[in-house]
């Protein structure tokens, strides 16, 4: 009982499914891997990647692994207190503030994370790589940066 009530204060929301092929002396060996991001809406934000012989089994890792590692991201009336910029590999991320009733101005890398972690108003630029996981992490990393002022 008491599960049903966490699990479902949790919002699941899948980025990305690769299928991973890997040739072995007895044919294709056939895997995947599953990049999820788990909120409240609240502030709270986890990320995780799974993997696994399903998709099932790969989305259930992911959920559990972003559960353990989630991070709580101070929220001011409804945006990020700072202009934040990070680079982290390939992936460049600027996220900024923005007024009361401007929405999310995100691309969909930067959109699923800011969405489930509960910030409703941010205008945001990806700057460098499309790759949508690194976009994902780079933002995760942005978030862990942000200074309650």
């Amino acid at each position: 009982m008491i599960g049903d009530q966490q699990k479902n204060q949790f919002e699941e929301k899948i980025v990305q499914i690769n299928r991973v092929s890997k040739k072995t002396k007895g044919g294709n060996k056939m895997r995947f891997a599953a990049l999820v991001v788990v909120g409240d809406r609240q502030g709270k934000v986890g990320l995780g990647l799974g993997k696994s012989g399903d998709v099932a089994g790969a989305i259930i890792k992911a959920v559990s692994y972003a559960k353990k590692r989630m991070i709580q991201v101070p929220i001011v009336n409804g945006t990020i207190p700072h202009v934040i910029r990070v680079k982290k590999g390939a992936a460049e991320i600027l996220l900024k503030p923005a007024p009361l009733g401007t929405g999310l101005i995100a691309g969909g890398a930067v959109r699923s994370v800011v969405e489930v972690a509960g910030i409703r108003n941010i205008s945001s630029k990806i700057l460098g790589t499309e790759n949508k996981a690194s976009n994902v992490y780079a933002v995760f990393e942005a978030l862990k940066k942000i200074e309650k002022k």
